[in-house]
């Protein structure tokens, strides 16, 4: 989806009705006491939102300007520390070494995952958590193009240590659990 297609679909939209991904919310016990974090393909910045509540100094980053400015105000607004940039993320990474926290919540851009690694400081955490191809409704993007493989998430982030993981398939009852999405926390070692 280009630009234009993703700030049709925040136009209408606030931040206060937008939820940060599981992966997140889930395993919060998990984020350092301070630091910097990046919210990585931010959309209204939910994600964000938890993360400066926890204390950490807070980048949102995301390719809809409409999404931005919203995200921009609210935090304005609410005072959190939270700084939000229009910002292609292919194009122009986050620097080495730089954030305790990174959040990827519902976007796939596989030739980041060298670069997202390499921008947590040491001790860093990862939370990543997008839609799978093998899946039990019709929920995600239309194409296999921004879907995981199976175990896909594992190996892309294979150099951290994984802390948590779940990726439910079809096994079992379908209408139950977690699914149509795979979800990881993990560690880049001091």
């Amino acid at each position: 989806m280009s630009a234009p297609d993703w700030d049709a679909r925040y136009r209408d939209r606030s931040v206060a009705e937008s939820a940060p991904v599981a992966v997140l919310s889930e395993n919060q016990h998990l984020l350092p006491q301070g630091g910097m974090a990046l919210d990585l393909a931010s959309g209204l910045g939910a994600n964000a939102v938890l993360l400066a509540q926890q204390g950490l100094k807070t980048f949102a980053w995301d390719s809809s300007p409409v999404a931005v400015e919203k995200l921009q105000a609210w935090s304005r607004e609410n005072l959190l520390p939270i700084t939000a940039e229009v910002r292609d993320v292919a194009a122009w990474p986050p620097e080495p070494e730089r954030f305790d926290v990174i959040v990827v919540g519902h976007f796939l851009e596989r030739p980041l995952a060298g670069a997202l690694m390499d921008a947590l400081c040491p001790d860093g955490l990862l939370f990543y958590q997008t839609f799978t191809r093998t899946r039990v409704s019709d929920r995600g993007p239309g194409t296999d193009r921004f879907r995981l493989a199976d175990n896909e998430l594992l190996h892309m982030f294979d150099a951290l240590r994984i802390l948590v993981y779940r990726e439910e398939g079809r096994v079992g009852d379908r209408a139950r659990g977690f699914r149509d999405e795979a979800q990881l926390v993990a560690h880049k070692p001091g």
